[in-house]
């Protein structure tokens, strides 16, 4: 694998912390705790893979500017501003989402995991949007 590979690896990742996370909201809707407790585990342990490719990328390639103009430009850099501010927001959510978890403080980790959930969720899904817009447009 090549570093000019990652972008998509990247997506891929993103797209599979996704699924997990959705997967782990029907288990504990379900009342499956324990493949609820994998699920999540899985995002996270996806999402760190993501964050180290996504590391070593731009520690390599730098920048990538998305070239096309006019009012997809003001569409990518809408997606792309949330998606920052979010994403750096998603590592300390699941930290404490996480640390509640493990301490049994369920009634403090649903309270939190209501705001982590959808954040992960949104910046896993536009972290695909935004590959796409930028390697396959």
């Amino acid at each position: 694998m090549q570093v000019s590979d990652f972008p998509a690896l990247n997506a891929c990742l993103n797209a599979t912390s996704f699924l997990l996370l959705m997967l782990g909201v029907y288990f504990i809707k379900n009342g499956r705790r324990e493949a609820h407790k994998k699920a999540m585990l899985g995002a996270c342990a996806v999402s760190v893979l993501f964050l180290s490719c996504y590391l070593i990328y731009h520690f390599q390639v730098g920048s990538v500017r998305f070239e096309r103009q006019g009012w997809i430009r003001t569409v990518y850099l809408s997606i792309l501003l949330t998606h920052t501010v979010l994403a750096a927001t998603v590592p300390v959510l699941v930290v404490v989402t996480l640390r509640r978890a493990f301490r049994g403080e369920f009634a403090l980790h649903r309270r939190i995991a209501r705001w982590t959930f959808p954040i992960w969720a949104y910046v896993s899904v536009t972290g695909v949007v935004v590959y796409l817009m930028l390697y396959q447009m």
